[in-house]
């Protein structure tokens, strides 16, 4: 009992300082919510606004980390903002829309079904036994049934899935217990259980939101439900949305388009367009061949898809994977494709076969049984050419046929030369000498710089010796078939002497309508969807936004350009994205949403109800009841009343309903939010989404507020990298994951956004460290105890603080360290406020935080704990605390309050001003100090330090120190300076301009070096170096590197800091001279030598010891 109460005890001195933060937590978010600090109206007297929003996350389970950190970007400029004084609308809302949540909750019901409740599952060795089971049974059926009808095999991505965990396992690892998961069988209960969830740990992070205007998407808000079919009528008003039929991801288990957000693994993966090759199978070989008997009669090809049609004068032979499992295939037209089993699957969503899904297969064919089989391949100059082995065909890409032409492919070439010089690999596969050795390179296309034949030519040029130089065959491609597109010419064919780009699609048109090739689609990569199935690419009949239109782009695009992305790394995914994206499927069949207005047999797909609905959160407390995010408690009007005319006159200032159609009242109050807060001034989000979702927001905006109404477009767009979790990827299944209500329940609100904002602020991956959190306990806790007996009329420590400007008498140490103390603070308010206007959280944390604490420190060590200026440290108290308070805003509403006395909210306080402009020089003077403080008590270690073994030697003792101070550069130094100083330009200095000028110096030389150029250099260049880098380093402010005097008085400096300089170093005393002065001891070779070596900014030093000194008496 004992050791239970000692492991208590321990526990509590443990989180005793976390639970210090979490109390500052409670306190601050209880006072914000009962003054309700965050609700914010239109409010005409507030000139300045700032709306900021974040893409509502997807309700399918708990926000974790990765939400936290892009959402911690928003919440950072908000705050910044609000502290402003500005008015500022940061509101919320839960994203419902789409398939995952169906899916799950179907899963569920499926599992319940098949296995009880709660369900008892077999083991997972069982589990893949009897899938296997199942799966030979189905295909067993197939062929009972139909023999010639395809039967799908199980595919090694479903397999996988069949091992994955199963969705009542992934409910119980999100916490949920046992007996409430049923409930999730039902796609409703997932809308009203992770929505309150998720808007109590945003509160609980501190987030300055305004949750009157939360809602969640799909037709439970019946408000939402109103405007997304208002949007979606606009849009096909304005011509915008077309049915017609168009290749699109497709899940067939779903039966729909499977998008961005309702795919498990390939976001970003679109369709690949091929053009199928059709290679005639010769009469020949219906007789010759036994797999092929089972054709005779019927028109046979090998279909090989080919992204290069205008090559296809040069084929030579058609490659085959020997061990490759080949299906003949009966298309609805009666031809018959000799292809892959996942190709004729894609195929058969496209219209080709009789049943959709259902290939029909005629018979199986293994790769090597094709070897020799002669093919007419179309637009060929050769009228017959052979099936030959490739070993390196993937059967998951294309149709695993691949038609030959190594004039211009660098693979083609090695393959069909390995085959030509090595008789062992003809033997292996039972190729014959005619089918191979009497074909050689056909050329038919010019590219300037390879020829005729570029893939020879350029094997030759990186001396690629075999097919399998996988690296070096790579990097051919890489330099041949971009310039092959757009400098290449057609030597050969109809088109002789016309640019490859030109040509290119003329002739795959023209194979199209001969009926010689077919078009195919395929996705990218492989696609899985949320279900668990892999995707195809269908040829579906829906409804489509005309994104990519000529006109609706180029509008987009100025939007864009006159749009902030903060990075432009940014800016360029942005620009790649509008010249790729094309008609993107709006509407799906399956799924949680908005019904499609005009046919509601569909609904409005998740990616494209979320583009304008920042709109929505201007409006959504009017008409919502009671911070009611479900608008089940009508507020002023009930859904029906909103009209598309209501909402046209809200958002578009059309004519406005009669009074009994709509509350004229509300109606004004409507147009009023809208026209204050729109277009929003920020939107935060991770950088995946712009090719998606981001982009597609900018269409709808320039759709909807076109050319005309520029004042209603996004005005800025910040994306951010993902978030690592301690250096690694985050991870449920690797155990490295932390929801964002865990991470608060371990380090506290304000210790989990410091972390965040220390995460890292560029487009690439942050990384969330536990250790950073920790760390900030211990810092933000020890901070507050520091301020509070600062600030404490009644404590000790405060008493002993200067009331004075000034000590009676020399105060040397005093005046320097006030000065360089207050001009820190200052410093940092400038810098601080630069940061966080540039979103730049990390490094607004390094000036604001971090800094302000060393200049403190250094402070406190300059004068003494007894004395620093009372006014300096009240000023530093409440700077600091401003400063942070956008990112730790509890703990700051702490000392606001409770240590600062002040009757207002930290959050809406004001940027802390400057008491006085930046002193420059004299930063740069403190600077200097505290770093030759550094170089000499290195320069006294190594003096003092022991003798090595062996060296009859005394151990040395410093006792003081001589600082010399050069006034100015002489010598060669300073006509050095004047050759670099008249070169300087535009914050630069070329070397090979210093060097030039060096050499024309004939008085510089004779003067170091008798004239010696080489000689000269060498006793030049490590200062000439030293200035040039100083140069570089301080951009802008360069030219003051090559001053003859520092921008300050060193002199004063070190001689204000002296009594400071001597305690830091542990000395006795420390004096400081001019190298020109005339002193005591000047015949001393010590100080000769620092006299001779100091120069401006680089002072040198004259030790005194204790054996010197003993020595003397």
């Amino acid at each position: 009992q004992q050791q239970q109460q000692q492991q208590q005890q321990q526990q509590h001195r443990s989180t005793a300082r976390r639970d210090q933060l979490t109390a500052y937590q409670t306190s601050a978010q209880a006072s914000w919510s009962t003054s309700k600090a965050f609700e914010v109206n239109a409010d005409a007297e507030k000139t300045i606004k700032f709306f900021g929003n974040f893409p509502y996350p997807y309700m399918n389970g708990l926000l974790h980390l990765g939400h936290a950190f892009s959402l911690s970007k928003l919440e950072f400029a908000t705050a910044y903002h609000r502290l402003k004084g500005e008015n500022v609308l940061f509101p919320f809302g839960f994203h419902c829309t789409g398939m995952p949540i169906k899916a799950c909750a179907d899963k569920i019901r499926k599992e319940i079904d098949a296995y009880g409740n709660p369900p008892v599952f077999p083991s997972e060795e069982d589990m893949e036994r009897e899938a296997q089971k199942k799966q030979t049974e189905k295909e067993q059926m197939e062929k009972d049934k139909d023999p010639t009808k395809f039967a799908a095999k199980k595919s090694k991505a479903a397999a996988k899935t069949g091992k994955q965990a199963t969705q009542w396992g992934i409910m119980q690892a999100s916490g949920i217990a046992d007996e409430e998961i049923p409930f999730f069988a039902d796609s409703m209960h997932w809308l009203n259980y992770f929505p309150p969830l998720a808007k109590r740990d945003v509160a609980l992070l501190g987030c300055q939101v305004d949750w009157r205007r939360s809602f969640i998407t799909t037709d439970v808000n019946p408000f939402y439900d109103s405007f997304v079919r208002w949007q979606f009528n606009t849009l096909k008003k304005l011509g915008k949305i077309v049915k017609a039929k168009r290749y699109a991801v497709y899940s067939p288990i779903d039966g729909q388009p499977c998008a961005d957000h309702d795919r498990a693994s390939g976001e970003g993966v679109g369709p690949q367009e091929y053009l199928l090759i059709k290679m005639r199978v010769l009469e020949e070989n219906f007789d010759a061949m036994e797999c092929l008997k089972p054709l005779k009669g019927k028109e046979v090809f090998l279909a090989a898809a080919t992204l290069r049609p205008e090559t296809m004068y040069g084929q030579t032979n058609c490659w085959i994977l020997p061990d490759g499992e080949y299906g003949a295939y009966e298309l609805k037209s009666g031809e018959v494709f000799v292809m892959a089993e996942r190709a004729a699957l894609n195929l058969s969503y496209q219209e080709q076969f009789e049943e959709e899904g259902k290939p029909k297969l005629l018979c199986t064919i293994k790769g090597s049984e094709l070897m020799g089989c002669s093919v007419k391949a179309p637009n060929a100059v050769l009228e017959k050419i052979y099936c030959l082995p490739m070993l390196t065909i993937s059967m998951t890409k294309g149709t695993g046929v691949v038609t030959s032409v190594p004039s211009d492919s660098p693979d083609d070439f090695m393959a069909l030369s390995d085959l030509k010089s090595k008789e062992a690999l003809r033997m292996k596969f039972n190729i014959k000498d005619e089918w191979v050795l009497p074909f050689e390179v056909i050329p038919i296309i010019n590219i300037p710089g390879y020829g005729d034949a570029s893939a020879p030519a350029v094997c030759e040029e990186l001396k690629i010796k075999s097919q399998n130089d996988r690296q070096k065959l790579d990097e051919a491609k890489h330099r041949t078939y971009l310039k092959g597109f757009t400098d290449g010419v057609m030597i050969v064919g109809g088109y002789k002497g016309k640019p490859v780009k030109e040509v290119k699609p003329i002739i795959k048109q023209e194979m199209v309508d001969a009926n010689t090739g077919l078009i195919y689609s395929e996705p990218e990569k492989m696609v899985m969807s949320r279900s668990g199935g892999e995707c195809v690419v269908a040829l579906t009949d829906q409804w489509y936004l005309e994104y990519g239109e000529d006109n609706w782009k180029d509008v987009t695009e100025k939007c864009l350009n006159q749009m902030n992305t903060f990075h432009d790394e940014s800016k360029k995914n942005f620009e790649h994205t509008l010249g790729w994206l094309k008609q993107w499927a709006c509407s799906r069949s399956f799924g949680l949403g908005t019904k499609v207005p005009w046919d509601d047999q569909f609904l409005i797909e998740s990616l494209s109800d979320s583009t304008i609905y920042m709109a929505y959160y201007t409006v959504a407390h009017l008409f919502q009841g009671d911070y009611d995010m479900y608008g089940t408690k009508f507020g002023s009007v009930e859904p029906s009343k909103l009209t598309d005319a209501v909402w046209d006159a809200i958002f578009l200032g059309a004519e406005k309903p009669s009074e009994s159609e709509f509350p004229r009242d509300v109606l004004d109050k409507a147009i009023e939010e809208f026209d204050y807060w729109y277009p929003f001034d920020l939107r935060v989000s991770g950088k995946d989404l712009i090719q998606n979702h981001l982009t597609f927001s900018m269409y709808s905006h320039t759709a909807i507020w076109p050319e005309g109404s520029e004042n209603r477009w996004p005005k800025a767009f910040r994306c951010n990298g993902h978030l690592l979790l301690n250096g690694d990827k985050m991870s449920k299944s690797t155990g490295n994951f932390k929801t964002l209500g865990q991470a608060i329940e371990e380090f506290g609100a304000d210790a989990v956004r410091f972390a965040l904002a220390d995460a890292g602020d560029t487009v690439e991956d942050a990384n969330f460290s536990d250790e950073t959190a920790n760390a900030a306990i211990l810092r933000l806790t020890k901070e507050c105890d520091w301020m509070e007996s600062m600030m404490s009329e009644s404590s000790d420590e405060r008493k002993k603080l200067r009331t004075i400007a000034a000590k009676d008498g020399d105060d040397k140490n005093g005046d320097f360290a006030d000065r360089a103390f207050e001009n820190s603070i200052n410093f940092a308010i400038e810098e601080t406020q630069k940061h966080y206007e540039n979103m730049m959280f990390r490094e607004a944390l390094r000036t604001g935080f971090y800094n302000m604490q060393t200049a403190r420190d250094e402070y406190r060590q300059a004068v003494g704990e007894k004395e620093m200026r009372l006014d300096l440290i009240e000023f530093f108290v409440e700077v600091q605390t401003l400063l942070l308070a956008p990112v730790c805003p509890h703990t700051c509403e702490h000392v606001w309050k409770n240590v600062l006395k002040k009757s207002s909210h930290v959050v809406n306080a004001g940027f802390p001003s400057k008491s006085k402009d930046v002193d420059v020089a004299l930063m740069k003077a403190n600077i200097h100090i505290n770093k030759e403080i550094s170089n000499w008590r290195k320069m006294i270690a190594k003096v003092q330090a022991p003798p090595k073994k062996g060296k009859a030697t005394v151990k040395t003792t410093v006792t003081d120190m001589k600082i010399y101070v050069a006034k100015e550069f002489i010598g060669w130094r300073s006509k050095c300076l004047q050759i670099m100083k008249d070169l300087h330009s535009d914050s630069k200095l070329d070397t090979k301009e210093v060097m030039d000028a060096l050499k024309n110096a004939t008085e510089l030389l004779q003067e170091v070096a008798d004239g010696n150029f080489k000689g000269a250099i060498k006793v030049m260049m490590p200062f000439i170096k030293f200035k040039m880098d100083e140069v570089q380093a301080l951009a802008e402010d360069g030219a003051s590197a090559l001053e003859n005097t520092t921008v300050f008085d060193e002199f004063r400096a070190f001689e204000e800091t002296s009594d400071y300089i001597a305690k830091s170093l542990g000395l006795n005393s420390v004096k400081v001279f001019y190298t020109s002065s005339n002193e005591e001891g000047e015949d001393d070779e010590k100080v000769k030598k620092a006299k001779n070596e100091s120069t401006p900014g680089a002072p040198c030093v004259a030790f005194g010891t204790l054996e010197e000194a003993l020595e003397k008496l």
